[in-house]
């Protein structure tokens, strides 16, 4: 085989390996990136969430403010329980979407034991 032959056959065997590196870099990028849409998504449901309850407030806020000076307690009032009601809802859709989501435990990774050279000192 002559160095050109040997040439042209290592640069076709270093494509292959090229991309076979490519490829498998590749499926983990699409593995990261479909993580993070995920995680974009709840962040975004989140924050909706959270305006939601926001508004909730200032309805809350309205309402109470309306009733005060006509009931003693606005609280008993039915539309003020049903608008804590809500925000109680929505409160525990939040806490639902922030939990992170419990990683599995690792197996230990147990090195093994490095021998030792005869004719070495060790304490």
């Amino acid at each position: 085989m002559d160095l050109w032959e040997k040439i042209q056959k290592d640069i076709k065997t270093n494509i292959k390996e090229g991309l076979s590196i490519v490829k498998e870099g590749s499926a983990i990028v699409s593995q990261r990136i479909e993580k993070l849409t995920e995680e974009g998504k709840k962040r975004y449901q989140v924050f909706t969430l959270n305006m939601r309850v926001r508004d909730e407030f200032s309805r809350l806020g309205g309402k109470i403010y309306g009733l005060s000076g006509k009931t003693r307690n606005p609280m008993t009032n039915r539309n003020v329980a049903a608008i804590v009601s809500r925000i109680k809802k929505l409160e525990d859709r939040i806490k639902i979407l922030e939990q992170k989501p419990k990683k599995r435990k690792a197996k230990p990774f147990r090195k093994k034991a490095k021998k030792a050279k005869r004719g070495s000192l060790r304490a």
